[in-house]
């Protein structure tokens, strides 16, 4: 297990003390997130059916799986009680469910479920409302946890930071193999095999890497490309440690930078900079989207800019680095609060002229403000040619 276990009890105590509040006999635990944060439960096994039953009462926690994910249940999480589901052709594992829930005496009661999560795919759901129509009262309660998530423990903090010195490093290496006549795909290599030979976690998703044209990608895309002079390659990646995530964004010029791409680069980085002068705790999170779009619609950049400039980051799993709500858009009015760590980019895909410029990075929310989680200067880095 990651932390204490006198950690994960708190943190069900949280979840029970509002289940109570919300008048709900239990919850139906279906992100994996979730079952991570709650109980240390690291696995991959929620791309079947996999729930796990939390009641309101102290009524030990009961995890439904599959097989493969047995000995990793025990092993990684303070679950005791784990239940087995076998494939087959006429596999119902929703009514195991509710076999579980008639065992804890929830018959006719008001239980939530996680819904707003890959774990729970539209036709497992649809299995759950089947099972259990008529037998009890599903209410969606998605936030319930996720809300508990959103601020980091010490502890957790601990792990981000590592993430953070993971994510530095990996982008040096990255802009370092850089060079014209190599594949965008290197520049890939080079970032996973510094996060994992440094004791990192294989990222959720990407990273993101994408030269010429593609620079211009709000995603990343299959098959390489081998870098000209001059080129542009974008950088957005996730550096994961134990599962906590620190994103960092850079676009480089490939061989000699141009005044166009300087120019783009001084509104990004102004952008960025006002943004996290925005972060403010107790001030709603829209603002930082507000001073992203002020500086780019002053600079003329309006028609390029995204409607959103950032999100909130935690432990995730595939197929997502990305831990939302909330997400960085103007009218949020979710306030800032100490211990959230969110990333805040200023992408700004110049289609007219097919150039790109965007800078990203991750900060911590405190007392006072915000902590920057990267030591890296915030400066154009164009790539020499070899």
């Amino acid at each position: 297990m990651q932390f204490d276990p006198k950690e994960y009890f708190a943190r069900i105590s949280a979840v029970r003390a509002e289940l109570k509040r919300r008048d709900l006999s239990a919850l139906l635990v279906f992100a994996q997130e979730s079952h991570y944060y709650l109980t240390g439960y690291d696995s991959t096994g929620y791309l079947f059916f996999q729930v796990a039953v939390i009641t309101a009462d102290d009524t030990p926690i009961t995890l439904l799986t599959r097989r493969p994910d047995l000995q990793q249940a025990r092993e990684t999480s303070v679950i005791e009680d784990v239940r087995i589901w076998f494939n087959s052709e006429d596999a119902k594992p929703a009514l195991d469910l509710r076999a579980i829930l008639q065992e804890k005496g929830l018959k006719n009661s008001r239980i939530g479920i996680e819904l707003d999560t890959y774990g729970l795919t539209g036709a497992n759901h649809a299995q759950v409302d089947a099972a259990l129509a008529d037998w009890c009262y599903l209410e969606d309660a998605s936030d319930i946890v996720r809300r508990l998530r959103v601020r980091k423990s010490a502890a957790e903090l601990a792990y981000v930071r590592s993430a953070a010195q993971l994510a530095d490093n990996a982008l040096l290496a990255m802009l370092q193999t850089a060079r014209p006549g190599k594949l965008d795909t290197e520049i890939t290599a080079a970032g996973l095999s510094e996060i994992l030979r440094s004791g990192g976690d294989v990222p959720p998703a990407g990273p993101l890497v994408n030269s010429g044209p593609r620079a211009l990608y709000g995603r990343s895309v299959c098959g390489a490309h081998r870098l000209g002079s001059p080129d542009q390659v974008t950088i957005e990646f996730a550096a994961p440690y134990r599962r906590y995530n620190v994103c960092i964004m850079r676009t480089a010029a490939v061989g000699e930078a141009s005044q166009a791409q300087r120019d783009l680069f001084a509104v990004v980085r102004e952008a960025l900079e006002a943004m996290t002068d925005a972060v403010r705790p107790g001030r709603p999170l829209g603002e930082i989207d507000d001073a992203h779009r002020r500086v780019f619609d002053m600079a003329g950049h309006k028609i390029n800019r995204y409607a959103a400039c950032g999100y909130s980051l935690g432990a995730t799993y595939r197929p997502s680095w990305m831990d939302v709500p909330p997400m960085l858009f103007s009218g949020n009015a979710t306030p800032a609060e100490p211990g959230m760590v969110l990333f805040m980019h200023a992408m700004l895909p110049d289609s007219a002229r097919g150039l790109a410029m965007s800078v990203g990075h991750t900060v911590l929310v405190t007392e006072q403000g915000c902590e920057l989680l990267s030591n890296l200067p915030l400066e154009f880095p164009p790539v020499l040619a070899a």
